[in-house]
């Protein structure tokens, strides 16, 4: 999340910016907490996982684990990477469900190859693109980030980080380091013709090409730049198709539009669409 100052990449290494303050926005405050959980989301949707099946999933600069939590309210299992040891104590005293390790994704991902389903990232990525020392080379932590990051997938699994970047070339200089290591995709852009709703995802693939999902291009439900106000209790973030009947006609349209956001070929919509079909002998 960007700070009132700047951008909180410029303030330091993002270790000391995530202390115990910080930490405490992203529990108590419902407004961050509802912004980073729609992100995960959409992270989540644009994986385009199979339907019904509990995958496997890593989660890079976890934070509190909010991300995390969507992940496990959608049923699957997930992995979390963070360099805050404040933010990861928060997680823990959240009681998250996933598994948390103290890491810097600059300098790799630390596990076997294969080992995940797929990989989301809400805001971390473009902090690889800053240096804090001597030995910091954004090029170089990048492609020690986007090299592992394509070992611990499995063949043809995406990997949706939604990141902030300064600007086209800071952008660039991600995607370009992604595709050395081996990665097709490329940038997902929601909302982009509004300011504050505006978001970038980077659709990585570790497989043959695929075709690119769409970008959002409606005006988000609720304006994300209202007041902020603070809260003991975590606010549940529940998506509208849960309460959707099963096989109706609106739970068949709102399949079909998922499906269309997430690059999947779709028949057109027809009078017919969502009609029981009579059955034949």
């Amino acid at each position: 999340m960007a700070s009132r100052g700047g951008r909180p990449e410029h303030c330091g290494p993002a270790e000391l910016f995530y202390d115990e303050n910080e930490a405490r926005k992203y529990v108590r405050n419902s407004r961050m907490i509802d912004i980073q959980t729609k992100m995960a989301g959409r992270a989540l949707e644009l994986l385009y996982l199979p339907e019904g099946q509990p995958c496997f999933l890593l989660d890079i600069g976890c934070g509190s684990g909010l991300s995390g939590d969507y992940l496990s309210d959608e049923g699957h299992y997930w992995v979390g990477i963070d360099i805050s040891p404040a933010m990861l104590d928060a997680a823990l005293d959240r009681e998250t469900q996933g598994d948390l390790f103290l890491g810097d994704m600059g300098q790799g991902i630390p596990f076997k190859p294969g080992s995940f389903d797929g990989c989301i990232s809400i805001s971390a990525v473009q902090w690889l693109c800053n240096s804090n020392k001597r030995s910091d080379v954004p090029a170089k932590r990048l492609f020690c980030f986007f090299s592992s990051l394509y070992s611990v997938l499995v063949r043809g699994a995406r990997a949706v980080l939604q990141l902030y970047p300064e600007n086209s070339e800071q952008l660039e200089l991600i995607t370009t380091q992604a595709t050395r290591a081996g990665f097709t995709g490329g940038v997902v852009v929601d909302y982009p013709n509004s300011t504050k709703a505006k978001k970038f995802y980077l659709c990585l693939f570790s497989g043959p090409v695929t075709v690119l999902p769409k970008g959002l291009s409606e005006n988000p439900d609720e304006d994300e730049a209202s007041e902020s106000r603070f809260t003991n209790a975590r606010v549940p973030f529940r998506l509208e198709r849960r309460s959707l009947v099963r096989k109706s006609r609106a739970w068949v349209l709102e399949k079909k539009e998922r499906h269309r956001r997430q690059g999947k070929e779709v028949r057109p919509d027809t009078r017919y669409t969502g009609r029981k079909r009579k059955p034949r002998f």
